[in-house]
């Protein structure tokens, strides 16, 4: 059951609100957000004012960005079957098989792979606007559960991917400083996830973007050959990438709605 009052979250069981909400009616005097949502603070001494936050569910972009990601892997995976076809061809002319029956057999594999090449740019480019505008939503939610935890500003969520040099370690720095905001109170979740997620986008954006400046040079048949054989790889290395970036959206997202639905951190305990 959603929760009657904000409807972004899911009610507490027994209840009628979510634990935000409940959290709410027991301390009005708590600086809050549209809905009820707990607001973080508009300023920090000795910091420059920002923008106020406030929770909004990354649940239903956090699940799209899922599907557009196991998209992406099933491209992938096609593109594989379309380089192996191109391979096969590539193969028999280069042992000097010619023919018409070669000839048709190139035409068809240039036609196959030319159509897989679109069908992945056009997933990836939906994958990517997708996910940065729920890369966004968690880091913003991420300011709220912990304001002062971030070391780079919400807009390099979205711009820290888009710069250059930059965009090799900012996302990164950003993903953990947003899962870490989210871990549960008390209970930091461990960085292996991200950290090899990490690793295999940046070999997997060296090997796509190395293999397509070697198809771009290719003239021979033999280097046309060395190409492909370098976009295979490039292809099938972009499946386990986009798995690993699947799980860490999840789970990420996952731990958001829980922290939320948690209500706020208990106090600590006074000592006498």
């Amino acid at each position: 059951m959603t929760c009657t009052r904000c409807r972004r979250f899911e009610a507490a069981p027994g209840g009628e609100l979510c634990r935000a909400c409940e959290a709410e009616e027991a301390h009005p005097d708590v600086n809050r957000g549209p809905g009820g949502l707990p607001r973080a603070p508009q300023f920090v001494a000795g910091a420059p004012a920002a923008p106020t936050a406030w929770l909004q569910s990354p649940v239903g972009l956090g699940r799209a960005v899922a599907i557009l990601l196991g998209m992406v892997a099933v491209t992938d995976l096609v593109a594989v079957w379309a380089d192996v076809a191109m391979l096969d061809v590539l193969g028999r002319m280069v042992d000097g098989e010619y023919g018409a029956a070669v000839e048709r057999d190139a035409d068809r594999a240039d036609r196959f792979y030319a159509m897989t090449g679109v069908v992945q740019a056009v997933a990836f480019l939906a994958t990517v606007i997708v996910f940065l505008i729920w890369f966004h939503r968690v880091r913003v939610n991420a300011e709220v559960f912990e304001p002062f935890g971030h070391r780079k500003k919400r807009g390099w969520a979205i711009g820290g991917w888009l710069v250059p040099i930059v965009n090799l370690w900012f996302p990164r720095r950003i993903a953990l400083d947003s899962w870490d905001a989210s871990s549960p109170w008390g209970r930091p979740r461990s960085h292996a996830l991200i950290n090899a997620w990490w690793t295999l986008w940046l070999i997997g954006g060296a090997a796509s973007q190395g293999s397509s400046s070697a198809y771009r040079r290719a003239e021979t048949v033999e280097e046309i050959q060395s190409a492909v054989k370098q976009v295979l790889f490039a292809d099938a290395f972009e499946i386990p990438t986009a798995v690993l970036a699947i799980l860490f959206v999840l789970k990420l997202t996952r731990m958001q709605d829980d922290k939320a639905r948690s209500g706020p951190r208990a106090p600590e305990p006074v000592a006498l």
